[in-house]
């Protein structure tokens, strides 16, 4: 469980998820199959696999289909709880308290923990800037 403050801060690495789902979604082109399988199209090279160092669509559409983040967008592009499981708003609605879900795992098995969402939004937003949003 973790706790993200209100402040300018907060609001912009809470609200990286979703930005980021909503950029992807509008400009990536991908196509569920009957079998399950996703057919993505990339318009140009995957040069960077990271979507903290630059705003090409292609790393950010690559990014929405192997990373997982905190909150997605659903079909009506309204975000969803993806990792978290519950989360709570404080009554002024200053302070939001995330609960991780369940079993979430690395690649190599080990457990995801809020230290490492923590950690994750703390790194975004050291390189984010307001006008990656």
């Amino acid at each position: 469980m973790f706790s993200i403050s209100k402040t300018r801060h907060g609001l912009r690495m809470l609200s990286a998820s979703a930005v980021i789902a909503i950029s992807a979604a509008l400009g990536a082109p991908g196509q569920a199959q009957a079998d399950d399988t996703i057919r993505y199209v990339i318009t140009g090279d995957l040069k960077i696999l990271d979507p903290v160092y630059t705003t090409a669509a292609e790393t950010i559409g690559h990014g929405l289909l192997v990373y997982d983040t905190l909150f997605a967008m659903n079909s009506k592009f309204e975000p969803q709880p993806q990792m978290v499981d519950t989360y709570e708003v404080s009554q002024d609605g200053l302070t939001w308290t995330f609960t991780l879900r369940e079993g979430m795992k690395w690649h190599d098995g080990t457990p995801v923990t809020a230290k490492d969402a923590v950690a994750s939004l703390k790194r975004w937003g050291q390189k984010g800037t307001d006008a990656s949003l």
